[in-house]
């Protein structure tokens, strides 16, 4: 079995309480601690990896960011798949070798584009429809639905953007930001794997709860990355004293 055949195998016929959860590393060396830890798939953040290579979230360059997961993927021996934000202006067949090339089972694309604004749906699911026939059944397309970060937060909205982008081809939605509240609309009119985000600080509910309202996968974005540095922070503030 290919990596990315054990990756679609990992989303298929999850428990409720047992959602497939994939951390997210920036570095190599992290990789390697998710790895350890027993986790069986890995999803890179972007802007985890923006941080540790000194940028902005969004503002890194492509090149950086396919070498950022280059160099995690050559570091573990499970899948990983790549959040490569809205594409970086890529011609879908580019894009497709690009990831390949990194050593990636996947990707995530978000539908706004770098100002925050969300893109004509229709056009959208037209560029993912190219990923999908550029990488046929060599990536896994996570396909990030943003209208609870930068629309107007309206369930049904979401619900319909995802069907055009599951229509176009796409493996997974990702309603980002989605209340937890919601998550069960969403998954009543979402067909496929739902991808949901949870927070590390423990004010929102746990990765199996999450699944009990309908996620079947969990990322948590660049959250591991922040609570690590803040951690680094407190060590290095106690060295001064």
């Amino acid at each position: 079995m290919s990596k990315v055949e054990e990756f679609r195998a990992l989303h298929v016929r999850r428990a409720p309480a047992d959602p497939l959860v994939l951390p997210g590393p920036w570095d190599a060396a992290g990789a390697r601690v998710f790895v350890a830890a027993g986790f069986p798939a890995l999803a890179t953040p972007s802007a985890g990896v923006a941080a540790s290579l000194g940028y902005e979230d969004g503002a890194t360059p492509a090149g950086e960011m396919f070498a950022a997961v280059a160099r995690i993927t050559r570091a573990v021996d499970v899948p990983v798949s790549a959040d490569v934000e809205g594409g970086y202006g890529l011609a879908p067949k580019e894009l497709v070798e690009r990831l390949l090339e990194a050593g990636a089972v996947g990707c995530n694309l978000e539908d706004s584009d770098d100002g925050g604004v969300l893109k004509d749906r229709h056009a959208h699911a037209e560029y993912l429809a190219e990923v999908r026939s550029a990488a046929a059944d060599r990536l896994f397309v996570n396909a990030r639905v943003d209208v609870f970060l930068h629309g107007d937060g309206d369930p049904e909205r979401a619900i319909e953007r995802a069907a055009s982008y599951v229509a176009a081809g796409a493996d997974c939605v990702y309603p980002i930001m989605a209340p937890p509240a919601v998550l069960p609309l969403l998954r009543s009119g979402i067909q496929g794997p739902l991808n949901a985000l949870a927070r590390l600080d423990g004010d929102g509910p746990s990765p199996a709860a999450l699944g009990e309202l309908g996620a079947t996968r969990i990322t948590f974005g660049p959250g591991f990355q922040r609570r690590a540095y803040a951690a680094l922070g407190e060590i290095a503030r106690g060295l001064r004293g």
